[in-house]
């Protein structure tokens, strides 16, 4: 397949594509502005507004959290920053974590455009960025060849690329390869993404880690949520970041085990906002006693569960647990962020599926960090007996400590490796 035929069958799929959009829309609430200029690279004279600035996307809400010490180290320095999504949590997000800088004209935010051809020329003539870093593995043929006209460089940047990506772009062929191969730079999270990227066509990568390993957790939050586990004054374990059909099988195993003298409080966290409602009847279906966090206060002695019903609060949760249950590794979706809970120095357990994690995954079980389980119902056992077993919970939590600290650094490589983009305005290299 080359680019024409790909903008072609892209231009075909859109009207699908635009309506699975807008069913996501509704269900998941917030501005998605589909049809805005902006998605189809349509600016306001934004050069003038924010003058060569350092353009990062993070399509989502994962990947704003994942940037969020690059995207402050670019702050720190003074360098005027365009942070562009494509939907509504991810652009939340980066609006809730940089409003200071938002507030300052420093920041601004835009949506991605469509891959469509034109879409990407004009959001390259219009915002008129130094460089582009695309945040683990936002691959747009269209946008990279846009970049290259423009001559903007592009990094690929705390890289991901599992083998089923490595097929997929086999399977797309020479557009892929074209794409990857428009690359200036490739900053890969682990060797193993480094080699699968270059045998797809991309340069030769540079390992740098993660940048989730610098993440710095809201003093306020860890406050607040230690604070806040004194005054339950009972166990607490996080089932955090659960997905679609693993709500009804950890309610299940939580059920099983809320009965028994001195149970802990359960706090039940979906992953997307759109599911909060569909897991409090999930828990009222089941008969368990449960408040919602966005209801405030300490929950009472007869509640099995708390309904964590919030955005942006992981760290509280994880700072008011005693073990935290990492979900999304239990259908095969490829796991959620288990460093963010080592970074709290929370015991972890996860499922059999965290290939979006993989290294990472089996460096802290190797360390003691993180334990596995096949299934939600052995995963809530496993929780249940680190509380029973305070020495082990213990040496597992400083485990955690220990494991995030080894890997701190990717910003710092990043950055050195970015420097000749960052250190004077206006240098474009080809």
């Amino acid at each position: 397949m080359n680019r024409g035929v790909y903008t072609l069958a892209l231009r075909a799929l859109a009207p699908l594509v635009w309506l699975w959009m807008a069913r996501r829309a509704k269900r998941a609430g917030g501005q998605w502005e589909i049809f805005s200029a902006e998605r189809f690279g349509r600016t306001e004279a934004p050069a003038s507004s924010l003058p060569d600035p350092v353009w990062v996307h993070a399509v989502s809400l994962g990947e704003t959290r994942a940037a969020l010490p690059l995207l402050q180290a670019l702050l720190d320095r003074g360098l005027p920053v365009l942070l562009t999504h494509m939907t509504a949590t991810g652009r939340a997000e980066g609006e809730r974590l940089f409003k200071d800088a938002i507030g300052r004209g420093q920041l601004r935010q835009a949506w991605m455009p469509y891959d469509f051809p034109g879409a990407t020329r004009r959001f390259m003539a219009g915002w008129r960025p130094r460089c582009g870093l695309l945040i683990e593995r936002e691959i747009w043929p269209n946008l990279l060849a846009a970049a290259r006209h423009a001559k903007v460089p592009m990094a690929l940047v705390s890289a991901r690329f599992s083998a089923s990506s490595l097929r997929q772009a086999g399977r797309m062929g020479g557009v892929m390869r074209e794409a990857l191969a428009g690359l200036n730079v490739v900053l890969a999270q682990t060797a193993e993404d480094a080699d699968r990227l270059e045998r797809a066509g991309s340069p030769a990568a540079i390992v740098t880690g993660s940048l989730k390993f610098d993440l710095v957790l809201p003093a306020a939050q860890v406050q607040a949520g230690k604070a806040w586990r004194e005054k339950l004054g009972r166990p607490v374990v996080a089932v955090a970041s659960t997905r679609e059909g693993e709500d009804a099988p950890f309610i299940n195993a939580i059920k099983r085990h809320a009965a028994t003298p001195g149970a802990p409080l359960f706090v039940l966290i979906p992953r997307h906002p759109q599911r909060f409602e569909e897991a409090a009847r999930l828990l009222r279906e089941a008969g368990l006693r449960f408040t919602r966090r966005s209801e405030g206060g300490v929950p009472a002695q007869e509640d099995a569960v708390m309904l964590g019903d919030s955005l942006g609060e992981m760290a509280f949760y994880y700072a008011a647990s005693d073990v935290a249950i990492v979900a999304g590794s239990f259908a095969p979706l490829g796991g959620q962020n288990l460093i963010e809970a080592c970074a709290a120095g929370v015991p972890v357990v996860v499922g059999p599926h965290t290939f979006n994690f993989k290294q990472a995954a089996e460096e802290a079980i190797e360390a003691g960090a993180v334990l596995r389980a096949p299934d939600e119902a052995q995963a809530t056992d496993a929780a249940m007996a680190l509380l029973a077993d305070g020495e082990q919970r213990q040496l597992a939590s400083q485990a955690a400590l220990a494991w995030f600290g080894m890997h701190a650094g990717a910003t710092r490589r990043t950055l050195d490796a970015l420097e000749p983009w960052l250190d004077r305005p206006g240098q474009r290299s080809a």
